[in-house]
């Protein structure tokens, strides 16, 4: 909601878990739940909009003002909802070519015919040899600083700047290679070469039914 232009593909799981025709009946009440927020979202927006501009001193909330004018412009595009049985490898495939077939739609995201800079092709496939290595532990973490003296030991990036090496890393956290937490201030030096370890740790952490599983320990 906060991101400009974003697309969004609600996805549920658990479908083993229901009846078809319970499938149905969630999917309909999730996407009228999203529907709901969006246009509560949007209203809430409007009146805090108004208040400030109807306020005695409105100056004094410029900043404020500017800011929810930047939040109400973000569109926020939602897909189809995507329902699926993760105990089925037919439908992660399924769910991995619908993903696919959006996100090269030219129209939902404009910039996937952008050509890139050959440098970040370079520093894509060094970034991707320097993860498989066996120097770099599992857990994939490395330092900022230190990830860009690997890199400019190579011929072709020795020039490489700080600054080109961090747009190069928000655009391969974009896409998923890395993962990279810049906005985060204990974590803004830290790339993580590894995304599955994350998701390794996210599911120990937080799954199905922990709570029971929990409270089942004696």
């Amino acid at each position: 909601m906060r991101v400009p232009n974003s697309v969004v593909l609600p996805v549920g799981t658990h479908v083993d878990c229901c009846q078809e025709q319970e499938v149905a009946e969630k999917t309909h009440d999730i996407m009228a739940r999203i529907t709901a927020m969006l246009a509560e979202r949007k209203s809430n927006l409007a009146h805090f909009i108004d208040n400030l501009e109807g306020s005695e001193e409105p100056k004094f909330y410029v900043d404020q003002w500017e800011r929810l004018k930047e939040m109400e412009s973000c569109t926020l595009t939602i897909l189809n909802f995507i329902a699926v049985n993760c105990t089925d490898h037919r439908a992660i495939r399924k769910l991995e070519a619908t993903i696919l077939k959006h996100v090269r739609n030219e129209e939902l995201f404009p910039e996937v015919v952008r050509v890139l800079p050959p440098v970040y092709r370079q520093v894509e496939a060094a970034i991707a040899a320097i993860a498989g290595s066996e120097e770099v532990a599992d857990h994939g973490m490395m330092d900022l600083q230190y990830l860009l003296s690997k890199l400019s030991q190579s011929e072709n990036l020795a020039s490489l700047s700080r600054e080109l090496l961090q747009d190069i890393l928000r655009y391969l956290h974009r896409i998923g290679l890395i993962v990279w937490y810049e906005e985060i201030k204990h974590l803004e030096s830290t790339i993580f070469l590894q995304p599955t370890f994350l998701i390794t740790m996210f599911k120990l952490l937080v799954r199905h039914q922990l709570v029971q599983q929990l409270e089942s320990i004696s």
